[in-house]
């Protein structure tokens, strides 16, 4: 016959905590987040840089799914004349520009942030409701918001102006200096005087000579005038 005394001491020490399994909310969970709605990022809703005189910036835009080629004639015109009627708006001058085949890259100058937006809004508003008028359809043209970098160097300008102009050989081949006929590369001045802005920042009209490399197809294009000259004037 063992103890009573015996019995009581052994029972606790056999005695175990169980895990409850609880409901838990937060964390970091495996496919917890929001979903990407496309292939490709978004460009960040993050506020965009302030400024308040006179910048360049390098701008691009990408259009939706299912939008007609953009380096077709029938499209190119159309944001040809669009860049045309939006000439000197808003605060906002296109200085460069290179159309590829579903997006736009735009070297411009913009007086102000506001000027920046505002102005990209008119002119994301007239090339929208003008390709949807020669596609005959209806709804959004643009795939996203526009990006944009401030250019605040001479080399950043210089390497921004070459990114551009030389796009072409980046998506379809070729040489960078090979001219576009979809590029403003390809204007003679009376025609860039008629579709582009003149720049008025320092950086622009006379700065980008202090870049520390100017390659020499931007500088002079088959041997003739220097393009960045042809923006100061």
């Amino acid at each position: 016959m063992f103890r009573l005394g015996v019995v009581w001491q052994t029972i606790p020490n056999q005695m175990k905590q169980l895990a409850l399994g609880l409901p838990q909310r937060g964390g970091k969970r495996k496919g917890a987040g929001r979903k990407l709605a496309a292939p490709r990022p978004r460009v960040s809703h993050k506020p965009r840089p302030r400024f308040n005189k006179a910048t360049p910036v390098l701008v691009t835009l990408r259009v939706a799914f299912g939008v007609w080629n953009l380096r077709s004639r029938r499209c190119f015109q159309i944001v040809e004349d669009c860049l045309g009627d939006a000439r000197d708006r808003f605060g906002l001058r296109v200085i460069e520009f290179s159309v590829l085949g579903n997006h736009l890259h735009l070297v411009v100058e913009a007086d102000s942030d506001l000027a920046l937006s505002r102005g990209m809004q008119g002119l994301n508003v007239r090339i929208a409701r003008a390709l949807n008028r020669r596609m005959q359809r209806r709804g959004g043209v643009f795939d996203d918001h526009y990006h944009s970098r401030l250019l605040g160097s001479p080399t950043e300008l210089v390497s921004a102006i070459a990114y551009v102009l030389g796009n072409h050989a980046h998506h379809f081949g070729g040489v960078p200096s090979a001219r576009d006929p979809f590029c403003s590369s390809a204007y003679d001045l009376a025609r860039r005087q008629a579709v582009l802005s003149r720049p008025r920042t320092w950086l622009l009209c006379h700065g980008w000579r202090r870049a520390r490399r100017i390659p020499r197809w931007v500088e002079f294009p088959d041997g003739g005038k220097q393009t960045l000259e042809h923006r100061s004037r």
